[in-house]
Parts: structure tokens; C-alpha cells; sequence
């Protein structure tokens, strides 16, 4: 019999070059109002129209296969222009951990984004983490198209 309490670790991260000073890229990554600009999944976000720092909070309307979701997030780390971390969760994903990192890179800043659930209460499926995947590279398209265009 297996132990309904399992839960299960899932970690995936991805990464982008973009010709850009790392205060540009940080700054509009970390600005929830424009994540739907480059997130297909986030539609409106309840917050002041700034980069979120340390402590804030802000309110996601996310959609999702199954239909729509709220998410309310927590900034838990911030230490501009490298690293920030946002903490949220939904009863079907457990806790979700979005971390961004800004590196120095020749050509301008390697931009990573890696989504955590530190404890899923099940995991992906392989055609979940391939969506992931695809939404993913579609995003850090948009965010290196639009910053770069700023």
C-alpha cells in the first residue's frame, strides 16, 4: 500500500542569453505586471506596477488545462540585480518556488528562471514537464524580445 502522505521533488530550470544590463532584465522579470507579457499563463496580477523586492506581496489570476487559479505569492529572497525568489502554491502542485538569477555572460546577461515543488503531491507526468518545457522557451523568447527592445 503506498503512503498517501509521498510527496515528490520537481525541479526544472531554463536559461536565455540577452543583450541587456542585468538591472533591465532583473527589473522587468520581477515586475509581476509584466508577466503576462511573456507568461502565457498569467493573465492579471493584483499589484503596484514595480519590481517586487523582499517581503512583498502580489495576487496571480493563472490558468492552468483544468481552469483558472489564483495564486497569492511571497517574495522570500531578493538581492537585486542577481537573484530573486517568489513562493507560492496550489493544492495540485504543493508549494511552487520561482527563482530568477541574472549572470554576466559575453553578450550581455544569462538570464535563468527555475521552478521548484519541493514536495508535488504527485509528479509530472512526461507530456506535463514537455509543456513546461515548450512554455518555457516560449517565455524566455519573449522576456530576451522585449527587453532587449526597451
Amino acid at each position: 500500500m503506498a503512503d498517501s502522505a509521498q510527496t515528490h521533488r520537481f525541479d526544472r530550470s531554463h536559461s536565455i542569453v540577452i543583450a541587456a544590463r542585468p538591472e533591465a532584465v532583473f527589473d522587468y522579470v520581477t515586475n509581476p505586471k509584466t508577466w503576462p507579457q511573456w507568461i502565457a499563463s498569467s493573465h492579471e496580477l493584483v499589484c503596484d506596477d514595480r519590481p517586487m523586492r523582499y517581503g512583498d506581496t502580489f495576487h496571480e489570476h493563472w490558468s492552468t488545462r483544468s481552469g483558472p487559479v489564483d495564486l497569492d505569492w511571497l517574495v522570500i529572497a531578493c538581492n537585486a540585480p542577481r537573484l530573486w525568489n517568489g513562493l507560492t502554491g496550489t493544492e495540485f502542485t504543493g508549494p511552487i518556488v520561482v527563482e530568477y538569477r541574472c549572470e554576466d555572460v559575453e553578450g550581455g546577461v544569462r538570464f535563468t528562471r527555475t521552478l521548484r515543488n519541493p514536495a508535488r503531491p504527485k509528479p509530472p507526468t512526461p507530456d506535463m514537464v514537455a509543456r513546461i518545457d515548450a512554455e518555457a522557451e516560449t517565455a524566455l523568447a519573449n522576456i530576451k524580445r522585449n527587453v532587449e527592445a526597451l
